[in-house]
């Protein structure tokens, strides 16, 4: 598919603001982000992209990219660390493909088919289930894990049950807490390097927003959601996570 440009959804429904303890308005900076860069090459891109607008917007933050936080026993880096006045957020991406051809603004994009759904609605949760960690070691921290895609299998309910990735689904307004765990029927190369349990100690309903459309066709929709983690009860003790 080949287009002229790609439209942010203005008459689309209003995303609800996300304004987290720093006054830092993710939502905000996500639908400013939408106008400017409606498509992105890769999650890296995305990441990038997403860092240089906080950075325009908030000046004054610290802003690093894959950072590994000291307070953690396992080696964890976080796409995004930001700190201001005392206050630290952690924001993980997530950035799904479909095969999509377009172009955007001038600049043509060429998109894989990434599939594997399972593994990342996995790692999605496995997001939260790290930023929640963090925020356990760090008194006050706060998070978002972000999920962007152009794929309708991970907003859209599936009509099937069994599924071995049941516990992870990430549709409009799915629950995520508790323990997720992979249904017993998986297979060993399904949950090769995943095989422990997520353990979330909030709730997290899920909330997909337009982000932007390239067109009519087939994977031209891309929609976000985010979860966000707020602060929780410091726990002296270090915290480990993977």
């Amino acid at each position: 598919m080949t287009a002229a440009d790609i439209s942010v959804p203005m008459g689309a429904a209003p995303w609800p603001r996300c304004v987290a303890p720093m006054t830092f308005d993710l939502i905000g900076i996500l639908k400013a982000l939408a106008v400017r860069r409606p498509i992105f090459h890769s999650e890296a891109d995305f990441q990038h992209a997403l860092a240089w607008i906080i950075h325009e917007r908030h000046p004054d933050f610290v802003v690093r990219l894959e950072y590994r936080p000291n307070k953690l026993k396992k080696k964890t880096y976080i796409d995004i660390w930001l700190e201001h006045a005392g206050m630290i957020c952690a924001i993980e991406l997530k950035y799904k493909t479909r095969c999509l051809q377009v172009v955007a603004g001038g600049e043509p994009f060429d998109l894989l088919d990434q599939s594997a759904q399972d593994i990342a609605r996995y790692d999605f949760c496995k997001d939260i289930e790290r930023i929640e960690a963090l925020a356990c070691a760090y008194p006050g921290m706060f998070g978002f894990a972000v999920l962007l895609t152009n794929d309708r299998g991970y907003w859209q309910r599936s009509g099937r049950d069994g599924n071995v990735d049941s516990a992870f689904r990430v549709h409009e307004a799915a629950k995520l807490t508790g323990t997720l765990e992979w249904a017993g029927h998986a297979s060993a190369g399904t949950t090769k390097g995943r095989t422990s349990a997520i353990c979330l100690i909030g709730e997290y309903s899920l909330k997909w927003m337009d982000y932007s459309k390239g067109g009519d066709r087939g994977n031209s929709q891309f929609r976000i959601a985010v979860a966000s983690v707020v602060p929780v009860a410091h726990t002296p003790a270090e915290t480990t996570t993977s």
